[in-house]
């Protein structure tokens, strides 16, 4: 059998990754109510469909940079990063690489941090994580590090070069910055309640 829009390819799947859940706990819940993207630990985050509320990277749009060079910087898009959650195992080794005792999760403006799920940050694209207390948000993909964010963990360390610490997240932390996501169901996520993940079945698609 072969693939009518091509003749000549073989018809042949590819390996599918079945469907499966993980369960996880929240360590610790943060906000950004101060203008800039560093945030602060609270007990509980109030979430709507535009993001957490008053936090600085809710809204429904965004205006495009960097990590969007196919659209002039500015362009109004959909805000799939309302919410940023990192892993506090994946920052404690991202530090050890800079050299660094510690990343705040503040520093970088986390909103969560989940314990319990390995590799947090290379979870895939459409992944659901269900909250106890009734959220759902679903990740967009890996939230890839970056310079803005590397400087300002290097305020923190004022005796070492700024310069290099904050080049040195970008690949300290390749991988291990966490992931950004969107809220699919709103509510209130408060600090200590379970989280499960939905990891979707997955395949790698065969074509060219």
């Amino acid at each position: 059998m072969t693939l009518p829009m091509f003749p000549d390819v073989p018809y042949s799947m590819p390996e599918i990754v079945p469907a499966r859940k993980i369960k996880g706990n929240v360590s610790v819940v943060l906000d950004a109510r101060g203008g800039d993207f560093p945030s602060d630990a609270v007990t509980r985050l109030e979430v709507g469909f535009e993001g957490i509320v008053q936090d600085y990277h809710a809204g429904h749009t965004r205006k495009s940079g960097g990590r969007e060079p196919w659209y002039p910087r500015g362009t109004e898009i959909r805000n799939e990063r309302q919410i940023s959650i990192v892993a506090a195992d994946e920052l404690a080794m991202a530090a050890k690489d800079m050299g660094i005792d510690r990343i705040e999760p503040g520093w970088i403006g986390a909103n969560l941090v989940i314990e319990g799920i390995p590799l947090l940050s290379i979870l895939p694209p459409r992944t659901q994580l269900f909250f106890e207390g009734g959220v759902t948000l679903r990740i967009d993909g890996d939230n890839g590090p970056c310079k803005i964010a590397g400087a300002q963990i290097a305020k923190n360390f004022p005796d070492m070069d700024q310069t290099a610490l904050a080049l040195g997240f970008v690949s300290a932390a390749k991988r291990r910055r966490g992931v950004v996501a969107w809220v699919e169901k709103p509510g209130v996520i408060s600090a200590g309640e379970a989280v499960t993940a939905r990891i979707w079945e997955q395949w790698i698609y065969p074509g060219a």
